[in-house]
């Protein structure tokens, strides 16, 4: 053991002579505690609402879209065959995308229409449930009556502004009509709602609406063409190097678009509002820090002799703000441990005793979403070490610039 360790170590041990730095030091410890515990409950909570959001929009939308460039996309078999060979590629499905009215006998509603193939959508798609994509398919297969009304899944919001429920009946009104002597006539054709789906996101509870993909090419006079191509991909963090490489083995007609382009501006505010409470919080624990400084000051102060002593037995400027910078770090040090096990402590009570309520008509979710990252917790820990660390340099320095004689004569 170093002469300079077990110097700091019995500074750290004995009973200080003024009770009030010693009041400092817990203070500090405190300071350090509440500070680091609070960073860790709040960027986990916020990190909790990104892993939720995120999870929320890719069960709504697909990781990557591909389009062509004002082309019809007719040949979007020989495409889908091309794709879903790519590598880091699960499942792939047509679509088409088109705005709409919804007309119910109660109300009249705008809405976006999706077209949909049933047989591969919900690879893709992951809040349509299996028995609305059914009836989507029951509806194509009975095509051949006359009688046979077409279904369509809405959203439950968008039903609830309809008033109507399963198995009601709504006209959907397209402006992609035909031109008559009187003028320009849209469409409208008659649907059975089969299905209800909820996101958990009130834009597109309340927006979307799914039918099957021919009777959205009828409607909307599409021939055998669609709009683009949607992909779910392995890693979602790799989809913008999976698009680039279709869109590269495709050509130049095509273009591809992945989910953290298309949802760019929410996630970088997310990030943003992240980073400026990190930085907010962060302040608690440089307040303990000042405490920290404000402590070995006062104990220079007090130990003055016994520096003197020890410089006048050899020891070195070095060794001196060793002695101190060690006490300084080991105070920090406690405060991180204890705040990091709080810390931990209330995510877990947060995440499996779910006692916060959030209002449902202000956020998509009524308790606080919990998730705690280890890489999270890291940079917490590392950050406050830091600040405990730089906040011993100055009262070390001054130890160490001690004069023994003066010191001595003086103390």
């Amino acid at each position: 053991m170093s002469f300079e360790f077990f110097i700091g170590s019995r500074y750290l041990r004995t009973k200080q002579k003024q009770a009030f730095i010693s009041l400092i030091t817990i203070l500090s410890i405190a300071g350090v505690t509440v500070g680091v515990m609070a960073l860790i409950v709040v960027i986990a909570v916020m990190t909790g609402f990104e892993y939720d959001l995120k999870s929320r929009i890719l069960g709504v939308e697909s990781h990557i879209v591909i389009m062509r460039h004002n082309v019809p996309f007719s040949d979007y078999r020989n495409i889908l065959e091309h794709v879903e060979n790519t590598d880091g590629v699960e499942a792939a499905t047509p679509f088409i995308n088109s705005q709409v009215i919804l007309r119910s006998s109660l109300s009249l509603s705008g809405a976006v229409l999706r077209g949909i193939d049933p047989a591969s959508a919900n690879k893709v798609i992951k809040n349509l449930d299996t028995v609305s994509l059914k009836n989507l398919i029951e509806t194509d297969q009975k095509e051949s009556t006359s009688i046979a009304m077409p279904s369509i899944i809405l959203g439950k919001e968008l039903a609830k502004n309809l008033g109507v429920i399963q198995g009601d009946p709504v006209y959907l009104i397209s402006p992609m009509g035909m031109i008559s002597p009187i003028g320009h006539i849209p469409t409208m054709k008659r649907f059975k709602v089969a299905g209800l789906f909820e996101s958990g996101m009130y834009e597109y509870d309340r927006t979307l609406a799914y039918i099957h993909i021919k009777d959205a090419q009828k409607i909307l006079r599409l021939g055998d063409s669609v709009n683009g191509i949607e992909v779910r991909v392995n890693d979602i963090y790799n989809a913008r190097n999976i698009a680039g490489s279709i869109v590269k083995k495709l050509g130049f007609q095509y273009w591809a678009r992945d989910w953290m382009q298309m949802n760019q501006n929410l996630f970088s505010a997310l990030k943003l509002e992240k980073t400026v409470m990190f930085i907010i919080l962060a302040l608690i624990v440089l307040v303990a820090a000042f405490n920290i400084a404000s402590m070995l000051i006062m104990m220079v102060m007090e130990k003055t002799k016994d520096i003197a002593i020890l410089k006048a037995m050899g020891a070195t400027d070095k060794s001196i703000r060793k002695i101190f910078v060690l006490k300084g770090t080991v105070i920090g040090s406690i405060g991180i441990i204890f705040g990091v096990c709080m810390g931990f402590l209330l995510c877990t009570v947060l995440k499996y005793y779910q006692f916060i309520e959030l209002p449902g008509d202000v956020y998509y979710i009524t308790t606080l979403p919990v998730k705690l990252e280890l890489l999270d917790v890291v940079t917490i820990a590392s950050a406050a070490m830091a600040i405990s660390f730089l906040s011993t340099l100055y009262p070390a320095r001054q130890a160490s610039k001690l004069d023994p004689v003066e010191a001595l004569r003086y103390g």
